[in-house]
């Protein structure tokens, strides 16, 4: 009964499906019907389920909402984290604070001093998420460098004032690493920086969670995410959710879903460093990323031996300069790739590479697939 037109609620399902695939029995899954999911009108939800002949029920409840009778109705319910777990029925929830470290351990790596976290108010996810942030960057020491912007509620998801957000970014010391708590929310910020003129990732860094395929190859640049194990938590749903059907005396358990790591994606791509000379490296080459530029390109840009820069770039970002050409370069081709439906020697032609096997050799290497591969991959993923 969630709403499965989000690859959040999509993704469980999948994991549902599979695990009700192997099953003795046939499962039928409804989506809830819209209404009753905006009016979040918990009477009539229960009256529709038992109407339906529902055995389980999956929602993201409210607290005040009496989940409790739907055991009296024989159905088994299990709530979509929402705003505060439940201690009645089971919960599909998630380790949230491992995701915010995983976030603040990224921007800190990266080299960052400054960061910040975009979320909701009073929703345990989105609160999860930040006290994982904030805790890695208390142990980090850099907590004095932490801006927060005022956590919003969940029915502002679609609107937000722009003018008062873009301020607010413009104010943002620079660099800084920005973790947003879901991709929803990493989008507006993405929009919000395009439209004011904050260049992402040199001055933000931006990364979502739920690795949601759509929404991070939409964005330009594309969008870093947490991904996570969203198709096993359903399985395992699916598991427990029987057991609970076929003995009414089991109670069932939370189903906690594990972050599985950080997809990177240009959005954080840049490398933080106090370094001068670097940083005008690094600003030079993801400028031209379009562009077919070699180390010469880089030295004129940046007033010292080839030595000096490959030794300094070494200690500031650890590779050398060309790996990091040829590493920015592939990123941008794969958001090409997702981008468009030309062939792989046109999109090449494009960014100044004449010869398209030597990038798509290049692309393997880094990638682990062929351009035609890592399209063909990604976009079964989006459904296209």
């Amino acid at each position: 009964m969630a709403d499965f037109s989000e690859q959040f609620s999509n993704r469980v399902l999948k994991g549902i499906l599979k695990y009700s695939q192997q099953s003795d029995d046939p499962w039928v899954v409804c989506k809830m019907p819209l209404f009753i999911g905006r009016s979040r009108n918990f009477k009539a939800l229960t009256a529709w389920a038992k109407k339906w002949k529902a055995d389980i029920v999956l929602a993201p409840f409210n607290p005040s909402d009496k989940v409790e009778d739907f055991r009296k109705m024989g159905i088994a319910a299990i709530a979509l984290d929402n705003i505060s777990p439940f201690e009645s029925i089971p919960n599909l929830t998630a380790d949230y604070g491992r995701m915010g470290e995983m976030a603040a351990e990224q921007f800190h790596r990266m080299g960052l001093r400054n960061f910040a976290f975009f979320g909701y108010k009073g929703v345990c996810w989105s609160d999860g998420r930040r006290r994982g942030f904030v805790d890695y960057l208390k142990s980090a020491g850099c907590q004095e460098n932490y801006y927060e912007w005022e956590r919003i509620k969940t029915d502002t998801l679609w609107s937000y004032d722009e003018a008062r957000l873009g301020k607010w970014l413009q104010s943002l010391p620079k660099p800084i690493g920005i973790m947003a708590c879901d991709d929803n929310q990493a989008n507006i910020i993405l929009e919000c920086c395009r439209v004011f003129g904050i260049s992402v990732p040199l001055d933000v860094a931006v990364i979502g969670v739920d690795n949601d395929e759509v929404l991070c190859s939409m964005t330009d640049p594309q969008l870093s995410s947490i991904d996570v194990d969203l198709e096993g938590g359903g399985y395992a749903l699916a598991a427990m959710a029987e057991k609970m059907v076929k003995d009414p005396s089991y109670p069932g358990e939370d189903i906690v879903l594990k972050p599985v790591g950080l997809v990177q994606r240009m959005s954080s791509s840049m490398v933080a460093t106090s370094d001068d000379r670097v940083s005008a490296a690094i600003s030079f080459i993801t400028q031209n990323v379009k562009k077919r530029i070699s180390v010469a390109d880089v030295l004129e840009q940046v007033p010292m031996s080839r030595r000096s820069l490959e030794q300094h770039f070494q200690k500031a970002v650890g590779t050398s300069v060309y790996e990091f050409i040829s590493r920015i370069r592939i990123e941008y081709l794969a958001q090409q790739l997702l981008a468009s439906t030309e062939p792989v020697a046109a999109l090449a032609a494009k960014m100044d590479e004449p010869d398209a096997k030597s990038i798509s050799r290049r692309f393997a290497a880094i990638k682990g697939c062929t351009p035609t591969e890592y399209r063909r991959r990604h976009l079964r993923k989006l459904g296209v």
